[in-house]
């Protein structure tokens, strides 16, 4: 992969789209984005970051597109569909970016019964937000088939990450050991999704779809286990699937009622990549060690691709 600077227009930059950035402009990208409100752009701004507030309904001004070389839509659908699509077709067409990529979900491939997917499997949605989530992937690959943009699909899995993770629910107290034998989870370090994108970003292959996960599912219980011997405290005491479900709200039900592994072997087979955090295990370490200062915080630097 060839190192390489660009300007990097973000629809949303949210919890995983500005770790992204951040790591961007510590190499010497230009970065610009949406947010919702006149208080997030201004701090954004302070970063470096040039905002715009994005209320889904209003075209961003077209002083927005000016210099960019590289797109990436963090917002998810609503029910009338994409809004960044509805709103900024032309804009795209008239742009013609070097690279276009959409943060969608691994939830499109539905449930498998725990069975393993990769991107070569038809996608099957049981949740709602996820049929949404496969209509606007087909929207966004219509540019690609249609208009001949390169458009790629990065199909996130669970995200974890800083400020993110089993510890802060542990420390608030909240934390449930739930026992539900073989349902397993596919996860994904927030700075291996950044790591991902700039290798899609360095080496653009338009049409592509990509599983951001990483090597291992694993049971949520086995991840706060890990998660507990680290901050060396006793777990919480294990409750069944079945005696905690009453209690759980709708969306918490709902990210238990699909049962899947989902492969990553395209990133090494396409991109070459090898994660930074191949399981929780490393993932979970590295958390501690960047919210216990001992190292500094924000995204790691990056290695080439043919590096790694």
């Amino acid at each position: 992969m060839v190192m390489f600077r660009g300007h990097l227009l973000c629809f949303g930059l949210g919890y995983s789209a500005l770790r992204l950035a951040r790591g961007l402009l510590r190499d010497g990208w230009r970065v610009s984005g949406t947010c919702r409100s006149e208080e997030k752009r201004q701090a954004l701004s302070a970063q470096g970051i040039t905002a715009f507030v994005f209320d889904e309904t209003t075209p961003l001004p077209a002083e927005a597109w000016t210099g960019v070389t590289h797109v990436l839509v963090s917002i998810p659908p609503g029910p009338d569909g994409d809004p960044v699509l509805a709103l900024h077709r032309a804009d795209l067409l008239a742009l013609r970016p070097e690279w276009l990529g959409y943060f969608s979900t691994t939830g499109v491939y539905g449930d498998t019964g725990g069975a393993w997917v990769d991107e070569g499997k038809p996608v099957r949605p049981t949740q709602e937000r996820s049929k949404r989530r496969v209509a606007a992937e087909e929207d966004w690959l219509d540019l690609w088939r249609d208009e001949d943009l390169p458009v790629h699909l990065l199909r996130l899995a669970g995200i974890y990450g800083p400020g993110r993770s089993v510890f802060d629910q542990l420390r608030a107290g909240t934390a449930k050991r739930i026992i539900r034998p073989g349902h397993a989870f596919s996860r994904i370090h927030v700075d291996d999704i950044g790591l991902i994108t700039r290798a899609s970003m360095a080496d653009p292959d338009p049409g592509a779809i990509y599983n951001l996960v990483d090597d291992e599912p694993a049971e949520p219980s086995e991840v706060m286990d890990h998660a507990c011997a680290l901050l060396g405290i006793d777990p919480p005491p294990a409750q069944s699937f079945d005696e905690v479900a009453p209690g759980l709200s709708p969306m918490a039900l709902s990210f238990w009622a699909d049962n899947r592994k989902v492969s990553n072997e395209r990133l090494w087979d396409d991109l070459r990549l090898r994660l930074l955090y191949p399981t929780f295990r490393q993932g979970l370490e590295a958390i501690l060690a960047e919210e216990t200062g001992r190292v500094a915080e924000g995204p790691p630097v990056y290695k080439e691709a043919s590096d790694c």
